[in-house]
C-alpha cells in the first residue's frame, strides 16, 4: 500500500461515509473529503462510493489521498556570476555556500531561485524543481556549471553527460603528501547504509565510479591535485580521495579529521568544463578562477614552504 493510501474498518453501522472519514482524518475538512469521494479516491469494500453512503459494521474503507502539491519556487534576484550565455544555455560560476536547487528543507537562496528571476521563461520546464539543471555541484563546491534555458537544450546536454563526453576538471587540496604523480580511483558509490544524507563506497544501490587525477603541487602536509571525474556520482571526488586516505581539506563530512586550514568549506573547485554547445555544435571550454578564500590557502602554504 502506498504512503498516501489509508485503510479503515467501520466499527459501527449507519454512519455517513463523509462523516466517518472526517473522524478518521482530522487533518482534512469534510468538504475536502467529499471532493475526494466524488473524485473516486474512496472505495468501500472495493467498490465506488458516495459521500452520503451509509456504512455497515465491518466494511473496509480505503482512502487514497492526492499527492502533495509541488510548492511554487519563488524567483529571487540573487547575484549570479555569468561566464557565458546564449539563447540555449547559461554558464555560471557558482559560489560555495549556494545550493543548486530547492529540496531537503531548502526553499530559497538556491541557484534555481536566482535563475527563475533572471530567466522567467524557465518555468516552462516539466521538472519545476530543477528547471534546466543538467548536473550539480555540492553546496560547498564552487566553479563552472552549465544550465539549459529550454527543454531542447536540456536534452542535448543530457545526452552528452550520459555518454560521458563532457570533460570536467576540478582542483582539490587534499590532506597528506601524495607520492604518486597521477593515478586512477575506481570504487563504486551508493547511498550510505547508516547516514541517509551521505554517500559511501560500496553503499546501497552502488554504481561504478572512476576518477583520474594528477598532482599539481605538493606541500608539507597537503597536496594540490587536478581531478577528472569520468563518471558523475554524488560526492564522487570527495569520497574517492577519502578512500585513498587523502580526504579533502575542509570536508567535514568525509574528512572531519583533516586540518581545514581555516576554511568553512571543502577545498574543491570546478575549474574547467568542456562540452559541445547546442548553438555551434562545436566543443567549447569554460574556466573559472579559484575563489579568493582558496587562493589565500595556497598563498599561505607556499609562504610556509619558502
Amino acid at each position: 500500500m502506498h504512503d498516501n493510501t489509508h485503510c479503515f474498518e467501520v466499527m459501527q453501522s449507519g454512519q455517513r461515509l463523509d462523516i466517518f472519514l472526517s473522524q478518521q482524518r482530522t487533518d482534512c475538512s469534510r468538504s475536502q473529503l467529499q471532493r475526494m469521494i466524488r473524485e473516486g479516491r474512496v472505495r468501500v469494500d472495493g467498490g465506488a462510493a458516495k459521500p452520503s453512503q451509509k456504512l455497515a459494521l465491518g466494511q473496509q474503507v480505503v482512502l487514497e489521498l492526492p499527492p502533495p502539491a509541488e510548492p511554487v519556487i519563488v524567483a529571487e534576484s540573487l547575484a549570479l556570476a555569468i561566464l557565458y550565455e546564449d539563447d540555449d544555455v547559461v554558464i555560471v560560476d557558482k559560489p560555495a555556500g549556494m545550493v543548486v536547487h530547492p529540496g531537503h528543507g531548502v526553499s530559497s537562496g538556491t541557484l534555481v531561485n536566482a535563475l527563475l528571476a533572471r530567466y522567467p521563461q524557465m518555468r516552462a520546464f516539466e521538472n519545476s524543481r530543477r528547471p534546466g539543471i543538467v548536473h550539480r555541484l555540492d553546496k560547498d563546491t564552487s566553479g563552472v556549471m552549465i544550465v539549459a534555458k529550454h527543454p531542447a537544450a536540456l536534452q542535448f546536454l543530457q545526452e552528452q553527460f550520459a555518454s560521458r563526453s563532457v570533460q570536467k576538471l576540478y582542483w582539490a587540496l587534499v590532506s597528506g603528501t601524495m607520492q604518486q604523480p597521477h593515478g586512477m580511483v575506481e570504487a563504486s558509490i551508493g547511498r550510505s547504509r547508516t547516514q541517509p544524507t551521505q554517500m559511501a563506497i560500496a553503499g546501497k544501490a552502488e554504481r561504478p565510479a572512476r576518477t583520474s587525477f594528477s598532482v599539481l603541487e605538493r606541500f608539507a602536509r597537503q597536496t594540490l591535485v587536478e581531478a577528472h571525474p569520468i563518471t558523475g556520482r554524488t560526492h564522487q571526488i570527495r569520497l574517492h580521495f577519502a578512500a585513498l586516505g587523502h580526504p579533502l581539506i575542509g570536508d567535514q563530512t568525509y574528512g572531519a579529521h583533516a586540518d581545514a586550514l581555516g576554511l568553512t568549506r571543502q577545498f574543491l573547485h570546478a575549474k574547467q568544463l568542456t562540452l559541445i554547445l547546442p548553438s555551434s555544435r562545436e566543443p567549447h571550454m569554460f574556466a573559472s578562477e579559484l575563489p579568493a578564500e582558496l587562493q589565500a590557502v595556497l598563498h599561505h602554504l607556499r609562504a610556509q614552504a619558502a
